[in-house]
């Protein structure tokens, strides 16, 4: 029988947030697969887990993706984990669940942390939708570009962020989203140093300005703030009829929308343009 390839979640901070499974698991495969052994060893000594540790990391996923699903067939379980958090998230991986389901090979996960989940359930924004969108573009323009796309989004934007980008980043989305969108922004979760910031964007820029800025990062950009429009009923519907080619029906709908007013009102207005 061919062996199981166990996707295993790791504390993002705090070592006491393994799970018991997560320690059997680790402690009962043939080899575990890291993103970095010498990262890891210290949490499997500190499980005394005496596992064989193999590399895993975007530069080899490839070249070892081969070696692991060719173990896993001839009947050895592997337990695959990434620095912190939970594996495939942002981290390498997919590859390799991705070659054993075609294989036909077994994958299970072994849920624990994820540090975008985490910083979710304390911001205080928006939780019954929202978008994950991995690390930042580097670059300002590409950044720019992304904030382009998502400044209207009516869900919370989750990411990752790297400290010495984090003021330029904040920039951007002032000059995008606007100084006054709400953000989270949490910064070594879990850890001795755990902090959330709550607030603008301009609040967070003068705040994290201050000084400089350590740890791992996730930023959440809540919804885009939803402003009144300008003018009255009769001028959207005016506006909407002269410059779209929607319907009656679809023109009503969008302008009680926009001005937050029941549907009859707005067919009410509607009813003396025509």
């Amino acid at each position: 029988m061919s062996g199981t390839l166990y996707v295993v979640a790791t504390p993002i901070g705090n070592l006491e947030d393994m799970t018991y499974r997560a320690v059997r698991i680790l402690q009962e495969v043939s080899l575990i697969a890291a993103e970095d052994t010498r990262h890891s060893r210290k949490l499997l000594n500190h499980y005394g887990t005496d596992t064989p540790l193999i590399s895993y990391h975007e530069h080899n996923e490839e070249f070892r993706s081969a070696q692991l699903i060719a173990k896993l067939h001839n009947g050895e379980s592997i337990a695959l984990i990434s620095d912190a958090g939970t594996p495939c998230i942002a981290d390498p991986g997919y590859r390799l669940v991705s070659s054993c389901r075609q294989e036909g090979l077994s994958v299970e996960a072994v849920p624990g942390p994820s540090a975008v989940i985490t910083a979710l359930s304390i911001s205080g924004l928006p939780t019954d939708a929202f978008r994950f969108v991995g690390f930042l573009p580097a670059k300002t323009h590409a950044r720019c570009q992304f904030f382009e796309q998502i400044k209207n989004e009516q869900q919370t934007i989750a990411c990752y962020e790297t400290p010495h980008r984090l003021l330029s980043c904040l920039a951007d989305i002032i000059a995008v989203c606007g100084a006054d969108r709400p953000i989270a922004i949490a910064r070594e979760l879990t850890k001795r140093h755990e902090e959330l910031f709550s607030g603008t964007v301009a609040a967070a820029r003068d705040y994290f300005g201050r000084g400089s800025v350590k740890g791992e990062l996730v930023l959440l950009l809540g919804p885009a703030l939803q402003r009144k429009p300008e003018g009255t009923v009769r001028d959207a519907l005016i506006r909407l009829r002269e410059e779209t080619d929607l319907s009656w029906k679809a023109i009503i709908k969008q302008v009680a929308r926009e001005f937050g007013l029941p549907g009859s009102e707005v067919y009410k207005e509607s009813l003396e343009l025509r």
